[in-house]
């Protein structure tokens, strides 16, 4: 099959606006005046971090669905803050019945609010698990941006929670959904057995993140810094952390420990989880990780299955399987197969078909009326953002790690226990479930 140029990953906010502007349809009982669904009927909505991916992403795609109602955002910086409340307002200007937007610096007051439904959470990493609980207990549906977790504890958490309050929680993993069909498709042929036993899978992306070492830098004037680092620990102010004013790239916390998983888990939480779906383990996950030789190495860690799947981080960008009876390569912009024909046919009536998503915000709320779990729920994106951090633990710690992914545990390990999750600064406790 022809290979098409690979989309990077800042092309990928105008791919994603642009493929998802097909119309959002509402059921046709809601709809009222102007294709608008009644106030009544829509789903009520608030945001919680509004920087490039909510600027980008989040409010364009839900602001234009006849069946959902913004009502609030929340951010710890005025200027971005401000600037989506504009937002808002100015895409239901035209609309007298709609109330004016709230904005808030603490998500926390957004979340009493008992007016809104569900939140989208766009913050750094090291700010989702806490809202998610939280927005769980406070009876909210949620949306979160992946990574879905600093932590594996935290990602376990956020499935208790999830379960206990019933709540529907959507994990940012787009290429489940119809922006990136290519990924379903591969999937599913994974999964039909085109390729035969699959004995082997590589992951190409970025790798683990390190301490920040930043200097520090003056204050940004509007900008709640205390809260910004919520449980991380204190540290002096830099730009590269929380970029001043309005900014059109992402920014570089995502390097450091403290907030992020470097590169392993910003795209790993898309690319692994594409494995996990294609091995059909979104309910499980590795029970060996063995980190390279060279204790200095980014790449090389290997993650060993209970059935025998060996998967590697390392190897071309994207996902790569090998099976006894050929090879697949999915990335963005690029499907291709040896022999060829396994990627060429359609998925037959007699092979496994996923569910196809229609669109990731549009998935989200039609399980916010149905109740049924999402395309990308809390389960698969935690066990997903699990397999990265195990392996950034195996990275940082240079050490062979077994884990039962049922009990969420290492087996006979008490040291490596404690590192399933991280130190936090009071009043920031990883809440109960």
């Amino acid at each position: 099959m022809k290979t098409t140029p690979r989309i990077q990953r800042r092309s990928f906010l105008k791919a994603a606006v642009a493929t998802l502007a097909a119309p959002a349809i509402a059921p046709a009982t809601a709809l009222g005046l102007g294709g608008r669904a009644a106030p009544s009927e829509r789903i009520t909505v608030g945001f919680i971090g509004t920087g490039i991916m909510a600027k980008a992403y989040h409010l364009p795609e839900l602001l234009k669905m006849p069946d959902v109602q913004a009502l609030a955002v929340c951010d710890v910086d005025t200027t971005r803050r401000e600037q989506a409340k504009r937002r808002v307002a100015e895409a239901y200007s035209k609309e007298t019945s709609y109330k004016v937007c709230d904005a808030y610096i603490d998500f926390r007051e957004l979340l009493a609010r008992k007016d809104i439904d569900a939140v989208c959470i766009a913050t750094p990493d090291h700010w989702h698990a806490i809202p998610i609980i939280e927005a769980c207990k406070a009876g909210k549906d949620v949306y979160c941006e992946k990574p879905l977790t600093l932590t594996s504890a935290e990602a376990k958490r956020c499935i208790d929670a999830a379960r206990k309050h019933k709540r529907v929680v959507q994990t940012g993993s787009q290429q489940r959904s119809s922006i990136f069909g290519q990924f379903r498709y591969a999937c599913e042929i994974v999964r039909s057995g085109r390729l035969g036993k699959i004995k082997s899978v590589t992951v190409g992306v970025g790798g683990p993140s390190q301490w920040c070492d930043l200097p520090e830098e003056a204050m940004e004037p509007g900008l709640d810094w205390n809260l910004w680092l919520g449980a991380a620990p204190m540290r002096p102010y830099h730009s590269a952390l929380s970029p001043r004013g309005m900014h059109n790239h992402f920014p570089n916390w995502r390097a450091y420990r403290e907030y992020s998983g470097g590169g392993h888990t910003d795209m790993g939480a898309h690319h692994y989880d594409i494995a996990q779906w294609a091995l059909g383990m979104d309910e499980s996950g590795p029970v060996e990780i063995t980190p390279p030789e060279d204790p200095k190495a980014t790449g090389g860690v290997k993650y060993r299955y209970a059935n025998g799947i060996e998967m590697t981080h390392g190897g071309p960008s994207g996902c790569f399987f090998v099976g006894d009876r050929g090879t697949l390569h999915i990335d963005r912009g690029i499907l291709k197969s040896e022999p060829e024909s396994l990627a060429q046919e359609p998925i037959g009536k007699d092979e496994l078909h996923l569910f196809e998503s229609r669109g990731h915000h549009r998935n989200w709320i039609d399980c916010i009326r149905s109740r049924e779990r999402p395309v990308a729920d809390v389960e698969a994106g935690a066990r997903t953002v699990t397999i990265v951090h195990l392996g950034n633990l195996a990275y940082w710690n240079h050490r062979k790690l077994r884990w039962d992914p049922r009990a969420w545990t290492f087996l006979g390990d008490d040291e490596a226990n404690k590192w399933l999750d991280n130190p936090r600064r009071d009043p920031w406790k990883l809440p109960e479930a």
